[in-house]
């Protein structure tokens, strides 16, 4: 059973079939053996190293799960230093700030309110996942009983509750600075932790930061229900917010995923703003800051972010989709920021993790020290026709890869740093990249040129050997 809920980055299933109690004891206690057993191995002796940090999310599975979870952390030997409901960054900061072996997350993100799940991190807040923790954790869940190994074997682990949201709220505001300008923003919390998190960091409707206004929108997150889904890069979790938007004639927009670790903007038009789009602004901002530095990207971003990345002095990291890699990148090459297409934004002064809250304040910051509009700073670096995510369905997805080489490699340059990417830009205007799902027959499509006619002309080229469009 455990093998249903873990994935290739977290836990997550329906609550409480597959993922029920029992489960949270197991996961609980075979985290705690992995996350303890990894800090000594670096050599870790502080107190703090059996220590591992737990929070959770809004939904009313949550407090259930998480005490089942921190049962098993105890039971196994492991201290539990218990945050409370907090947005998953928090815990990134909090396994930072008190030095812990880990953290872990009660929440499955921006899935429905029937979901639930855990986000596990290691020291300094590395990512846990299938090749690097996850996969062993299973196993060690697995061989855990309660009946065996619950409460009996005399060295539980202790648990405190510990409020840290001013040391949190006091890290995110040095990212903040409206240098006395006035900004309106409506924000969707999409019924989730933001609701949480937004008043905490910056004041009821923004009333903590001189010059900022807050249009609060969705941001009731105890009665489990959610009025739209809460995952911004569906258009239509974002109908609401750019309605708001005009009728407000506010500055921006602003929408968070269901534990505020991943965001949206819209811009004063009511525009959706492509995560890769603001990555290059932001990026060109904190190169301002940090000349030379690295900017990590996924890969499938607009070749624009490469280009800005350069014009501003600094050095563009291509890096593969998904957290774990973005951030492994981040910290490798000392870049200063990473942006990825589904809305996590990293910061070398966080840790080099991703946050919601930092990426709010660093995108308000930004744009107050502009004297343009939003759509205005955007216009420049939408530069190129993109055809956004595509999926085909094909059950023979290593042949279909095979043929695209086959036709196209020739003509341009080939990589397989993921799935494929395939670069004709300077011959013949245009670039794509394609991708493996990892649990479907899909394989997804990305495509840019230079200009609309030809991005749909090699669309049209390029699919008949993808397979069968699906609206997946």
């Amino acid at each position: 059973m455990l093998g249903k809920v873990f994935k290739a980055y977290d836990i997550r299933g329906v609550y409480p079939d597959p993922l029920n109690d029992r489960m949270g004891w197991q996961i609980g206690y075979g985290a705690s053996a992995f996350l303890l057993d990894d800090a000594a191995k670096a050599g870790e002796t502080t107190p703090m190293m059996k220590h591992i940090v737990v929070g959770r999310d809004m939904r009313k599975s949550s407090p259930a799960l998480s005490a089942k979870l921190i049962e098993g952390i105890n039971d196994q030997g492991g201290n539990v230093i218990d945050v409370g409901m907090v947005d998953t960054p928090f815990i990134y900061f909090a396994v930072n700030h008190l030095d812990c072996a880990g953290g872990i997350q009660t929440t499955a993100s921006h899935n429905p309110p029937q979901y639930n799940g855990f986000k596990i991190s290691k020291r300094s807040a590395k990512p846990v996942g299938e090749t690097s923790g996850l996969g062993e954790i299973r196993k060690l869940a697995a061989m855990a009983d309660p009946a065996v190994h619950g409460g009996k074997n005399g060295h539980g682990g202790r648990v405190e509750i510990r409020d840290l949201w001013d040391a949190y709220i006091a890290h995110v505001r040095t990212f903040l600075d409206l240098g006395g300008k006035k900004i309106k923003v409506v924000v969707d919390a999409s019924n989730g932790m933001a609701g949480t998190m937004v008043p905490r960091v910056f004041g009821p409707k923004g009333s903590a930061v001189p010059g900022l206004e807050i249009i609060e929108m969705n941001f009731e997150n105890t009665k489990g229900v959610f009025v739209h889904e809460p995952n911004p890069l569906l258009p239509a979790a974002l109908v609401e917010l750019r309605g708001a938007v005009l009728e407000r004639q506010a500055d921006l927009g602003i929408c968070f995923d269901g534990d505020a670790d991943r965001l949206v903007v819209i811009d004063e038009r009511g525009h959706a703003v492509g995560c890769d789009l603001l990555s290059a602004w932001l990026a060109a901002w904190f190169l301002k800051r940090s000349p030379g530095a690295a900017v990590v990207y996924d890969l499938r971003s607009t070749k624009a972010l490469e280009e800005d990345i350069r014009d501003a002095g600094g050095v563009p990291v291509r890096s593969r989709v998904g957290h774990v890699f973005l951030k492994a990148s981040l910290s490798e090459k000392g870049g200063v920021f990473g942006g990825e297409l589904s809305g996590h934004f990293y910061f070398r002064d966080n840790f080099n993790t991703d946050s919601g809250a930092i990426a709010m304040a660093t995108v308000l910051t930004a744009l107050a020290h502009s004297s343009k509009s939003m759509s205005k700073l955007i216009k420049p670096i939408a530069r190129y026709s993109q055809s956004g995510e595509l999926n085909f369905t094909i059950e023979d997805k290593d042949g279909a890869i095979a043929a695209l080489k086959e036709k196209f490699g020739p003509r341009g340059r080939v990589d397989e740093l993921d799935g494929v990417t395939i670069d004709c830009f300077q011959k013949d205007g245009w670039w794509c990249n394609v991708r493996k799902s990892n649990t479907e027959p899909l394989l997804r499509l990305n495509l840019e040129a230079k200009d609309d006619a030809t991005m749909r002309r090699m669309v049209e080229a390029v699919s008949p050997l993808l397979g069968e469009r699906s609206h997946h």
